[in-house]
């Protein structure tokens, strides 16, 4: 695919912020006045970004025959006045009276389109608004609320065989980059774009006892628009009534055999304990079913490859479940990051647990669960992996079994892992650690940031008994972060940052819009290799006393 932006303020800030915006949608070519104009006719989207001064005839017919004969073309705060006539013919939208530069909420309208489908309903956008009237064919998608009038944002008109859409927002880098917006503006660069107009039939693999993950993704499946949640499937017949009490009108299985003949589904969520997911995940994608998975997708880099190598050749969508890249202070964290308020980051510490008696669940059990390392591991080491490039060369991991002797899992377990530069992190995961130390700890050449776990309580006053109070999982919680840097001739400043904003079902929404519309995976096979190579590393470690493991895969 090939991608032309016409743009008066070709800085390199803005050429990087368009690179960011079409990643993954094609080639870009930038062009800035005076330039010689390409050849437009082999151009498959066209981005206009500011107002365009003058240009030849030819070159503006060239543009509007390639947005008749497919092309996509995006306008970015480039609203034309009603004396531009080509300009307002083709987008479809003059420009209002602009309001000063600030904070705006855009707000997704129910005008049905593509390009918003499953984009958050309400998101802010800090920027220069250009207000948009659109003319008569012209279809509002997102709108601006200014002194309780609502003014369009963003205007989509059919153009012949194409599609155009003017956007009064993103007229800073920074503004283009907000993610919502970034999200709606690709959507519109790709010409290609269409859904299948109809809900996709989704299965659960293990429904599990009260409120575990099949009924997570029960309510992410009826809580998604575009995913339908159509069977479940338990050997346990308690559980299968309780699906149907749960979610009424699902139709519930014994067994996989009898959920993959069942054509309605078109996508399998495995939701059973770990032991069972490489078999699972193998049948249903040979059987030519799309497969989410929990976590950990398996406990081998070799079964790892095995999964992949299968969905590749069953043309299939194989994905899995690590929600905790979602949770709101990993966000947050991760945007301190991306930011560059820790400098370069060189050493990365991650803890889960306490003192108490461990679960008496499959969870605890390491031929069920694979080990403590898998449990919990799987989202602290996709977290690290995410924080820092590459893969580590030296992976060691040292276990106790002290205390528990009920349950088989370790009763603490630490990984280390360093990388070929030096830098460095570690997972600790304890049972038998009376004083939690941070949920993180994140050193950079600028930085540090420091995760405190946070007790939640929950109180009421129960008749007959009176006052009740029970505490939640305290990794539940989003933990409170706290920046430190240090300025010259200054010493120590410290910040607090406060959770993002929490997004639910990100995951399953993330599903629909791979599914639907063809956008990446937010979480791929190959990242999750990754993690598996440091799980699978990290148990031969533990089981060699804590002898160092060298990765000779770079996981990629």
């Amino acid at each position: 695919m090939r991608i032309l932006v016409l743009s008066p303020r070709l800085t390199e800030s803005r050429r990087a912020a368009f690179r960011a915006l079409t990643q993954g949608l094609g080639e870009l070519h930038f062009l800035a006045p005076g330039e010689p104009s390409p050849d437009v006719g082999a151009t498959d989207a066209i981005v206009v970004d500011g107002p365009q001064p003058a240009q030849p005839l030819a070159f503006l017919g060239a543009i509007r025959a390639a947005v008749e004969r497919g092309a996509a073309l995006v306008a970015v705060g480039c609203a034309p006045s009603e004396r531009d006539g080509f300009w307002a013919d083709l987008l479809g939208a003059v420009a209002g009276p602009e309001p000063p530069p600030g904070e705006y909420y855009a707000r997704v309208t129910e005008a049905h389109s593509h390009i918003s489908a499953r984009v958050t309903r309400e998101f802010a956008v800090v920027d220069g608004f250009v207000p948009l009237i659109p003319l008569a064919d012209g279809k509002v998608i997102v709108d601006v609320s200014v002194a309780l009038r609502d003014f369009a944002a963003v205007v989509e008109t059919p153009r012949g065989a194409g599609r155009v859409v003017a956007c009064g927002l993103g007229n800073t880098d920074a503004a283009l980059r907000t993610p919502e917006l970034a999200q709606l503006l690709a959507r519109a660069l790709r010409p290609d774009l269409h859904c299948c107009g109809r809900n996709i039939g989704v299965g659960i693999v293990g429904y599990g006892p009260l409120g575990a993950m099949g009924y997570h993704h029960g309510l992410g499946v009826t809580r998604t628009e575009g995913l339908e949640l159509v069977a479940v499937v338990d050997p346990n017949v308690e559980r299968r009534k309780a699906a149907e009490t749960d979610f009424p009108g699902v139709r519930t299985y014994a067994s996989v055999s009898e959920l993959v003949s069942d054509d309605d589904v078109e996508v399998a969520l495995v939701a059973t304990p770990p032991a069972h997911h490489v078999a699972l995940t193998l049948a249903l994608l040979r059987a030519g079913k799309h497969v989410a998975c929990e976590k950990p997708l398996c406990l081998t880099v070799a079964e790892a490859d095995q999964i992949i190598a299968t969905a590749a050749a069953s043309r299939r969508m194989l994905t899995v479940h690590q929600n905790r890249r979602w949770d709101p202070d990993f966000v947050a964290l991760r945007r301190a990051v991306g930011a560059g308020l820790l400098g370069e980051i060189f050493n990365v510490e991650t803890f889960v647990g306490g003192y108490a008696h461990p679960c008496r669940t499959w969870h605890s059990d390491t031929a069920v669960s694979g080990g403590a390392g898998y449990d919990w591991g799987s989202h602290h080491v996709d977290w690290v992996l995410q924080l820092i490039a590459g893969m580590p060369r030296i992976v060691q991991a040292h276990g106790h079994k002290r205390v528990w002797h009920d349950v088989t899992n370790l009763d603490q377990i630490r990984v280390r892992m360093t990388w070929p530069d030096g830098r460095e992190a570690e997972f600790l995961q304890s049972d038998i650690a009376a004083v939690r130390r941070p949920k993180f700890y994140v050193q950079g050449t600028a930085g540090t940031l420091v995760g405190s776990y946070r007790t939640i309580t929950l109180e009421h006053i129960e008749p007959g008994r009176g006052y009740v109070a029970t505490q939640a999982h305290h990794a539940e919680a989003p933990a409170e972060l706290l920046l430190a840097r240090y300025e010259s001739g200054y010493g120590i400043s410290e910040t607090r940052l406060p959770p993002a904003v929490e997004q639910p079902f990100a995951f399953h929404r993330n599903l629909a819009d791979h599914l639907h519309l063809g956008e990446p995976l937010a979480v791929t096979p190959a990242s999750v290799r990754r993690v598996i190579g440091v799980l699978e590393a990290a148990q031969r470690s533990s089981t060699r006393g804590g002898a160092p493991v060298v990765i000779e895969d770079d996981g990629s």
